[in-house]
């Protein structure tokens, strides 16, 4: 048996223990009340923070009463107690905070007929994730993700879809309209103040797109108690790291929130040097006891990464080339995003509120550089093409309200809401298209050479595209342990397409969107829930911003998903664990016609399913010993799905779509084991992927070990040592039949960390 065969058979062995393990802790016994997530094995130097109290709750004047609804700052612990407590990480999915990104009820997860996890800024921090990536695959049940510099670094797959037309990125609750399959922000995890992740559809919450997922990184926010924070740290990569947060009162009615990052990097490849800035500032204005205003600011400006992946050798990867990057000396990315906000809320009466929030994004992306790379057996050098230089300049516009009502109908409680979006986005594409010359290096040794200026770079294409969506969520219980959870959106968005190289193709159509779930929650004794649901969904068949004269008549792509499972809190909060199984249907995927393979114009005939279980658990074993664990098993195929090979109709029925592993899973240990001292380690074990959608060539199976120590000598300050990659694991986050991106080799970090 090969070792590829092997390794994947002990993969699997260790992914069924991990899945068996997350599901025997018991759920007899006590149900015992547990409204907050996990508890963390110590929860040091936090101070409660009471929500608002309405207007009529407490007597006097307006600024009494707004005095009276902040806490006051807590003293700093002594540094006797900082050295006798213990820390370790908080908990993980948090089933009892309230999460806005299934549902706009401020549901918490064990209300939420759908599988949704809150990913907490304390485990973020404790575990080492600087980044969105590392969060969301690290943490989040069943999620894996496909990084490269053309789609910004951010795509990411779940439930057998992927790329960022099907999983959505949202930044507190608001999406920008994907364009070319590209998404650039939110990346770092320093300004958020949580990250929240929904597995399966989510047209019914932000429009079309979504079929598989979506993550929402929610920024930190303005806070009456004054805190101060910053960090430092430094790699073997010599990535060099500073971060600062500041939030605290102005005055009596103004609080502020100002967050920032910045860092350089050396890289891990050859000639790869990288920086990235983004700040967060925000103030948030309480214009009366039931009125508050909430302006934010977000700026990022990137030069990430220019690595493309590496070369296969006759087929596979030479470890040798591990290290080398083959774009050329003067190659150059850059993104520069910024997010605009402005959130009202209105207590308008006892049980109405009405939110709004109007916002301007824009992104400005600039891509220069060789990205294809292939190795020639005949004699033994890597031919380069594609020589690309892209412009994206996007800008939108947009506004989003939604009323809320809390009361009974027909005696029975009854919770909904309503509203509607509107957006404008205009997207221009600029390029040096056909992306002509090529150029031979040999493997080692090379000088990179410089960009060939082949085709002239020119103004491609220009969209300007309106939206407009109307939506309403209902929660009603039918009894104290049923409710009844459903929902409803239609969206019609109009894409005007003016081709500069080709004005015959260009156009404008309108295309309807609807979509609606509806589900079941059955809580037999508190803090164990039962839940059902059916939802659907639509697609675009290929961004809609960005959508071509050759697409413009198609459908939209419409999926539907049957979910069940069960979530429980128990033992006092110690512990947490869920189990989920569903199957999603996408329809009308584009394929090509079987009786007449000479076309090219494709049919919408195809189709691509997945159904799976998820089960993730978490476990206070000790008060200083802490388990968590998730894993995702799938099988995720094309039903029918027709393409052109070598002037023949193929039919890929039965295939599984590219960069969708069948198994994922994560397993956290965290460990106090001395006053002041705590260690952590994680494994993440993905399974084999097929690197193409014939599954000709499969990128095989990994796992990856990350692992930390931690000391904090007093409760404001922390020293961290953290190795990630432990075992210097050689494997592949994205890549084709030709060249892989190869992930980070075994890198070790120191930081400091002070509050104050």
């Amino acid at each position: 048996m090969s070792p590829v065969l092997n390794a994947a058979g002990r993969n699997r062995r260790l992914l069924s223990s991990v899945a068996l393990v997350s599901l025997i802790w018991p759920v007899a016994g006590h149900a015992q009340s547990a409204s907050r997530g996990l508890d963390p094995i110590v929860v040091e130097g936090q101070s409660a923070r009471p929500s608002k109290p309405r207007a009529a709750a407490i007597a006097g004047s307006a600024r009494q009463r707004r005095a009276a609804a902040r806490p006051a700052a807590a003293p700093a612990p002594s540094p006797t107690q900082a050295a006798t407590a213990s820390t370790a990480v908080p908990p993980t999915f948090n089933l009892g905070t309230p999460a806005s990104s299934a549902s706009r009820l401020n549901l918490t997860p064990l209300q939420t007929p759908a599988s949704v996890e809150v990913i907490a800024a304390d485990t973020i921090a404790e575990r080492g994730q600087h980044s969105v990536i590392d969060a969301v695959t690290q943490n989040a049940t069943g999620f894996t993700a496909s990084p490269a510099p053309g789609n910004g670094g951010l795509a990411f797959n779940t439930r057998g879809f992927t790329g960022n037309g099907t999983v959505m990125s949202l930044y507190d609750g608001t999406r920008m309209y994907v364009g070319s399959g590209t998404m650039t922000y939110p990346f770092d995890t320093w300004t958020a103040q949580r990250i929240e992740v929904l597995r399966g559809p989510a047209s019914v919450m932000y429009g079309e797109g979504a079929i598989g997922g979506a993550i929402n990184v929610i920024s930190k926010k303005p806070s009456w108690l004054p805190r101060n924070e910053a960090e430092i740290s430094l790699d073997t990569n010599m990535t060099r790291r500073l971060a600062v947060d500041s939030t605290g009162p102005i005055n009596p009615n103004v609080s502020y929130r100002l967050a920032a990052i910045g860092n350089m990097s050396d890289g891990w490849v050859d000639r790869d040097k990288t920086s990235n800035v983004a700040v967060s500032g925000s103030i948030r204005v309480q214009a009366a006891d039931n009125l508050a205003f909430t302006l934010s600011e977000d700026y990022a400006d990137r030069s990430p990464s220019r690595y493309f992946g590496t070369p296969l050798v006759n087929g596979q990867l030479d470890e040798s080339l591990r290290f080398q990057n083959y774009n050329v000396g003067d190659a150059s990315i850059r993104y520069r995003d910024n997010w605009t906000q402005l959130k009202t809320e209105w207590d308008a009466a006892e049980g109405v509120s009405v939110k709004n929030v109007t916002y301007y994004l824009s992104t400005h992306r600039h891509w220069k550089d060789v990205e294809s790379y292939a190795y020639s057996p005949a004699t033994g050098i890597i031919n380069r093409s594609s020589y690309i230089e892209i412009f994206h300049d996007q800008e939108q516009l947009g506004s989003r309200t939604d009323a809320t009502f809390k009361g009974h109908l027909f005696g029975l409680a009854n919770e909904f809401v309503a509203g509607f979006d509107v957006n404008r986005i205009a997207f221009t594409h600029t390029n040096n298209s056909p992306y002509a010359g090529t150029s031979s290096v040999t493997p080692y040794n090379f000088d990179p050479g410089y960009f060939l200026p082949v085709s002239p770079t020119r103004p491609s294409f220009h969209t300007l595209t309106t939206q407009y969506g109307l939506f309403a969520e209902n929660r009603l219980s039918l009894t104290d342990q049923l409710s009844l959870v459903g929902g409803v959106r239609s969206d019609h968005p109009t894409v005007e397409r003016t081709d500069f190289l080709t004005p015959s193709n260009s156009f404008e159509k309108t295309y309807s969107a609807p979509s609606w779930r509806a589900g079941l929650v059955y809580t037999p004794i508190k803090d164990l829930a039962f839940y059902g649901q059916y939802s659907t969904a639509v697609d675009p068949v290929t961004n809609l911003i960005t959508m071509t004269g050759v697409n413009r008549d198609f459908a939209l792509s419409t999926g539907k998903q049957v979910e069940i499972g069960v979530k429980q809190q128990l033992a006092g909060g110690r512990a947490e664990w869920t189990l989920a199984a569903y199957q999603i249907v996408k329809n009308n995927l584009l394929a090509r016609d079987p009786q007449n393979p000479a076309n090219t114009n494709p049919l919408q005939i195809g189709q691509q399913s997945s159904r799976g279980i998820e089960a993730s658990a978490g476990l206070k074993v000790t008060e200083t010993l802490r388990l968590d664990a998730n894993v995702a098993v799938l099988r995720a195929k094309y039903d029918d799905f027709v393409q052109v090979v070598g002037g023949q109709a193929v039919n890929y029925a039965g295939n599984v779509p590219a960069n969708v592993p069948q198994v994922v899973s994560n397993i956290w240990a965290t460990w106090a084991f001395a006053p002041g001292w705590s260690a952590n380690a994680g494994v993440q074990l993905v399974g084999d992927t097929w690197a193409d959608n014939a599954n000709t060539l499969v990128r095989p199976a990994y796992n990856v070990v990350n692992a930390g120590l931690m000391w904090k000598p007093d409760a404001q300050q922390t020293f961290a040592l953290r190795v990630y990659n432990l075992f210097d694991t050689v494997y592949t986050t994205s890549g084709n039949t030709s060249q892989w991106l190869l992930g980070m080799p075994r890198t070790a970090e120191l930081s400091y960390n002070v509050k104050f």
